[in-house]
């Protein structure tokens, strides 16, 4: 794996745990608000951050 492939993943695995943090914030804040919608919204970013963060634990095992 050269420099450029190595930091395009951890960019990708940055990008997505931020995707984690920002869901949990939205449902935080949805579950504070009373807010059904935005507590809907947080948890599906929730889990598309950590199915694309499995995605990329599973390239990274072909990988080597």
């Amino acid at each position: 794996m050269t420099m450029k492939e190595y930091d395009m993943r951890m960019g990708k695995k940055a990008r997505n745990i931020g995707h984690i943090v920002e869901g949990k914030a939205k449902e935080t804040t949805g579950r504070a608000l009373g807010n059904k919608s935005l507590q809907r919204r947080g948890k599906s970013e929730q889990a598309m951050g950590k199915m694309r963060q499995a995605v990329e634990k599973g390239r990274d095992t072909f990988k080597h």
